[in-house]
Order: C-alpha cells, then structure tokens, then sequence
C-alpha cells in the first residue's frame, strides 16, 4: 500500500525524463542486485568494494548503475515501480521527500543503524521519514559546511580561530587592514552562497522554526532578517570581483593564497589540494552569534545509503549494506574523499577538519537548511539578486512567496 502511495505522489509531481537499465540476468544460483549510486567520483571506489564483497558472497552479483542527473533518473524509475534494490543519495530534501512517500526500507532496530553517529543520524531522519520512528537511510558518509581558513595567514597575522561573530569581525578588519581579502566570494556560481547563508540560517531561527513556518504559523520575514543581514556582512569582506567568479576559479585562488577565509563545504578540500596550496588548511564553524557554545556545526549527509522497501531480495541487499557500513569500508571511504566518517566514535581523517570533531561527539550538529526548501522556491538566484541589490524586504517576501506557492502544489 504505501509503495502504491509513493508512485502515485511521484507521479504527480515528477517530469519524465531520462532513464536507468537495470541489472542484466545472472548465472543460475547467483542473485543479482540493482546498485544505483548516484556519485561520479566514487565510481570507481564502489567497483573496488563491489569486488570485495563479491569475492565474500560468491552468490551475490552487485551491478552498479551510475547515470548523468541521477536524481531525475531515479524518480523516472519509481514512477515506473523500478526501485534498484539499494542506492546511495545525496541526503537532501529529495532524500526526505522519498523517504517520507514510503519508497524505502525501515532500517530502525537495524545493528548497522545503531552504530551510527545519533546526532548524524537525526540530520538525515529530520528530512522525513516515512512514519514516526522509522529510519530509512544510513548515513554512509557525512560532509561539514564551515569556514575553511589558510593556517599560515591566521598566524601570521596573530589571529585567532574565531568564536563569536564580533570577533570574527574583528578578524576581517585585521586582515583587510593587512591588504589581505578576507573571504574569497565566488557568486558567479549562484549555488556558492547557499554554504553562507546556511551558515547563518542553521543558527539564528529557533529551533522549531521549521514546523512553524510549513504550519503557516511564522515566515521568513519574521525569522530571517538577522540571517540576510550577516549574509551580507561576509559578503562586504570579499574581493570586489565576487561576481565575476565562480567555485573553482574560488579553490585556486584560496590555494593561491589569495583570501585568508572561504565559506565552503569539506568536500571543496581535495578540489583546493589539487591546486597544491603551499598552506595548512583548517576548518572551523562559523560563529553566528555571541555565545560560543551556542554554535553549532552545519553538517549533512553527503551520502545516505538506503534500499526498497519491498526489494525481493532483501537479504542479500542488507548482506552487502552491512558490509559497506563496517568501520574499515565507512572510513577508508571517508579518508579517500575527505569526508566525514558516520559512525560512532570515528573521527575524520583528513587534518583540516580536526577541528570539526568536537561538535560530531558531543551532538552539536544541525542539517543545511537550504535542504527544507524546495528546489522549484528557487532559492539560488534569489539570494544572488540579493547579494546585488541589496534588499532584504525584497528577498524575504520572493522566498515567502515562492515556497508557499510550491507547498500549495505539493501539499
């Protein structure tokens, strides 16, 4: 009944394009499993695992299905009642629109769902979830939205990692009186404002703000005022030509030595190593406010590992989902994309985001807000024509007025 419920919704809100072969027929005795992942740069990592599980579970044959646009091919595939048996996903809102339609499977009193980090584990289940109490992804790899920081610069100029807004502030003047820039902006590439504005979002609304403004109860003129002045804020402490350049123009500049500070995600570290920075890099949250203690990491879930709720293997397909959730397989993978292991008690490998691993343990995480608004509100070039005129009323009512109006096409 609730896959009947999942296609029918997805019908009626998904555009039919593209498509995904599934897995081919298999020798006599072998099952075969329908793995798409949605990932290009982990291709050929998950061939490597998908071999060492094989050469394990003999019976047991994964065919990995990668396609352009995966988000759009797999909703193709469920309109057509195609579930692949297990995926990986971005744990975004499409992530939690699927989740909450019933597509996947119930994964709560699973061991493998126990070992996950809780407070990672809530980020992903805060996005929906088909009923109360169920968990229908495992977080596989995590990433950190923060400010990545050129360590030399920092100590050249005597400057502290900031924990509070004046004090970041602070850091800003120091460095722009030194005639350094001190954040690289990259607005060329619209979607580059989101890891900033989620910054301020995640921290400055209560808590609740979420359910009341779905509720109709609150808006985001009332909410957002404080979070589209210091947006702005960073924004005056970037180089004049933020317009004119995008993200990886934005990495080797940063590489370069070019800004002391870039509003990014954890997954820009390995695109900025590639331009071979001859600096330490590390990563710290951005201070919202001016309680230290008060700020909390904005973190989501780069890679959710999920599989059909009625796949007709469904043993076989928890065989292989436990064997990519063990500790060696969660943390190699994590190490090789600078991402942020799930589990608990892991720490990330990678130095820069050493300073990240305090706010996994003790639970001071929160989702990226941009991930509670759909994509159709268009949020991206919204805050672009804010950031280039200026007007916060404006902004505020556009963003109101186009998320009510995609709620009242999906509710």
């Amino acid at each position: 009944m609730i896959r009947s419920k999942a296609v029918a919704a997805l019908a009626a809100t998904t555009l039919l394009v593209g498509g995904c072969a599934g897995a081919e027929g298999s020798e006599a005795g072998t099952v075969s499993l329908d793995f798409f992942q949605f990932k290009p740069e982990a291709v050929g990592t998950f061939d490597r695992l998908i071999a060492d599980f094989e050469k394990q579970h003999p019976r047991i044959d994964v065919v990995q299905h990668h396609v352009p646009d995966a988000e759009t091919a797999l909703r193709t595939r469920l309109v057509k009642d195609r579930v692949p048996d297990v995926m990986t996903l971005n744990g975004n809102g499409t992530f939690g629109e699927l989740a909450s339609a019933g597509v996947f499977h119930d994964f709560s009193g699973h061991p493998a769902a126990d070992r996950v980090t809780p407070g990672v584990q809530q980020v992903l289940n805060d996005l929906g979830t088909a009923a109360p109490g169920e968990v229908n992804g495992l977080p596989f790899a995590s990433n950190a939205g923060g400010v990545i920081y050129n360590e030399d610069l920092f100590a050249r100029h005597d400057v502290d990692v900031p924990r509070t807004w004046d004090q970041l502030l602070t850091a800003a003047d120091t460095f722009e009186k030194a005639g350094v820039t001190p954040f690289y902006g990259t607005l060329a590439d619209a979607w580059t404002a989101l890891p900033v504005f989620n910054q301020f979002a995640a921290n400055i609304p209560p808590d609740d703000f979420w359910d009341e403004r779905r509720a109709g109860r609150t808006s985001f003129a009332e909410a957002y005022p404080d979070v589209a002045a210091k947006l702005t804020e960073v924004y005056r402490h970037t180089q004049k030509t933020r317009f004119a350049r995008n993200y990886d123009a934005g990495n080797k500049a940063f590489a370069d030595g070019e800004a002391a500070m870039l509003v990014q995600g954890s997954y820009a570290l390995p695109a900025i190593r590639a331009h071979e920075p001859a600096f330490e890099m590390g990563t710290f949250p951005m201070p919202t406010g001016d309680d230290p203690g008060a700020t909390r990491l904005v973190s989501g879930v780069d890679v959710a590992l999920t599989m059909g709720r009625d796949t007709e293997h469904p043993d076989e397909v928890l065989e292989f989902i436990d064997f990519l959730m063990t500790e060696d397989v969660v943390t190699s993978y994590a190490e090789e994309q600078s991402a942020v292991p799930t589990l608990d008690g892991t720490d990330p490998a990678d130095p820069a985001l050493a300073q990240l691993e305090p706010y996994f343990a003790r639970g001071r995480v929160t989702g990226f807000p941009d991930h509670q608004i759909p994509l159709a509100a268009g949020l991206e070039p919204l805050l672009q024509q804010f950031l280039l005129d200026g007007r916060t009323d404006a902004f505020l009512r556009a963003l109101d007025d186009s998320y009510d109006r995609v709620l009242a096409r999906t509710s």
